[in-house]
């Protein structure tokens, strides 16, 4: 199938320098006085997003991610027609839900069955559709009495059940959500993400935007980053996810840098930190020396070269242990673990510690190990070096049964640390 053909198979979504900006007036007066003389401009333009150049193909689930006020909010608007783009256009094609502002539709005086009605109306369902509808969605949404009393007695919860129950009450060709999920309970998290999950078996497009990494890893085949209006970065779920949450600690380090690994080149990940301190080496060893490849059960090293470039009164060396599909397994720093010894390095000087895990006891499959150096607890207020992706390593079937999934639950990672010793290895 062409591109030209997808375009335009049901499901997919085009937009084509689209962009949204909003009329700033410098008084509360130029507003009127640009109305009354049309032909003289009183205002000028703040854009929210432009140059929004995107295709989605039938059946794929793209994740809009982004900061607060990078416009994720406002490009769904304008996708779904309920905000006019200010150029370009977007196209999507076939039946289109969205589940968007909470309760945005809902008239809080009518019941939720006649706010049920007119919302699957909207949506392009016929009289005798929603009909046969209306006991699932009534179902589904699991608010008893009340969907037939006013909207206006609602928590907000309810109002989330009752409007996602509707927008999927008859699978749609493309679902849009945005936030609006976060407000519901866990267990009808649950029951929506399955649901979603069923529908993408059968080929629906899902737009989802959210600040939960694990629901974008989990539903998401790829990944769209916002700022300052605009794409600045289109891939796997993963590598854009670690690109934004180095784009966060950017706000706190004004000298850190932060850039995406090229698209295609998987086993290189986002480097980032304000450069205080650097890592120089990671490297991963089993019993018998350097090695890629384990078997379940098997001892892992994990050896750090760093150098402290300046006066730091606060180093942490950590790592994280992903799974394939980037989903966090396992991670620890030294804050964690109490140990002492980076912070009283001088500047200039190299050292090595190592962590070791006695027994890897993970399910057979490709696993990466990012790798940081920051202050306190956590990369969000001091990031040194920031390595996404710094070593990769495959876990084997070993003598032990065979399991399925991240890990054994039979035993737990439980990494040692080792003392640091400056231009030494430690183990």
């Amino acid at each position: 199938m062409s591109h030209i053909d997808s375009a335009l198979a049901k499901g997919s979504i085009d937009l084509f320098n689209l962009g949204k900006a909003y009329r700033r007036y410098p008084t509360r007066w130029a507003r009127l006085r640009e109305w009354i003389q049309p032909g003289k401009v009183r205002h000028e333009l703040q854009w929210v997003l432009r140059a929004m150049n995107l295709h989605v193909p039938p059946g794929q689930a793209v994740g809009v991610i982004g900061r607060n006020g990078a416009g994720k909010s406002t490009l769904l608007k304008m996708m779904t027609g309920t905000s006019t783009p200010t150029e370009g256009s977007a196209r999507l094609h076939g039946r289109v839900a969205a589940l968007l502002e909470l309760g945005m539709g809902f008239h809080p005086d009518f019941t939720g069955r006649q706010n049920a009605w007119m919302a699957a109306q909207l949506l392009g369902l016929a009289g005798h559709e929603i009909e046969q509808a209306m006991p699932g969605i009534e179902a589904f949404a699991e608010i008893g009495h009340y969907m037939d009393e006013p909207v206006r007695t609602y928590s907000s919860g309810m109002q989330v059940r009752l409007a996602f129950s509707v927008a999927t009450a008859v699978r749609p060709d493309v679902l849009i959500v945005d936030e609006a999920l976060a407000v519901g309970d866990v267990y009808f998290q649950h029951k929506c993400f399955s649901r979603i999950r069923d529908f993408r078996q059968e080929g629906m497009t899902l737009m989802f935007v959210s600040h939960d990494p694990g629901a974008i890893k989990s539903l998401c085949d790829r990944a769209v980053l916002l700022d300052g209006g605009r794409i600045v970065a289109d891939d796997v779920p993963d590598q854009v996810l670690d690109l934004y949450n180095a784009l966060v600690a950017e706000r706190e380090n004004r000298g850190f840098e932060a850039s995406p690994a090229p698209v295609g080149q998987r086993h290189v990940g986002v480097r980032s930190g304000d450069g205080r301190a650097s890592l120089l080496e990671v490297n991963l060893h089993n019993a018998l020396g350097p090695a890629r490849v384990f078997q379940v059960g098997d001892p892992l090293f994990l050896r750090i070269r760093l150098c402290k470039n300046a006066e730091l009164t606060d180093l942490t060396a950590g790592f994280l242990i992903r799974d394939r599909l980037g989903n966090d397994v396992f991670g620890t720093n030294t804050w964690h673990v109490r140990a002492e010894g980076l912070a009283d390095l001088w500047p200039g000087t190299t050292a090595e510690l190592c962590w070791q895990i006695p027994e890897l006891n993970l399910g057979p499959g490709s696993y990466t190990i990012s790798v940081a150096l920051h202050g306190d607890m956590t990369h969000v207020e001091n990031s040194y070096d920031w390595w996404d992706k710094a070593a990769l390593f495959e876990v084997v079937r070993g003598a032990t049964g065979l399991t399925t999934g991240a890990g054994d639950p039979s035993a737990t990672i439980n990494p040692i640390y080792s003392a640091i010793e400056s231009r030494t290895a430690c183990c």
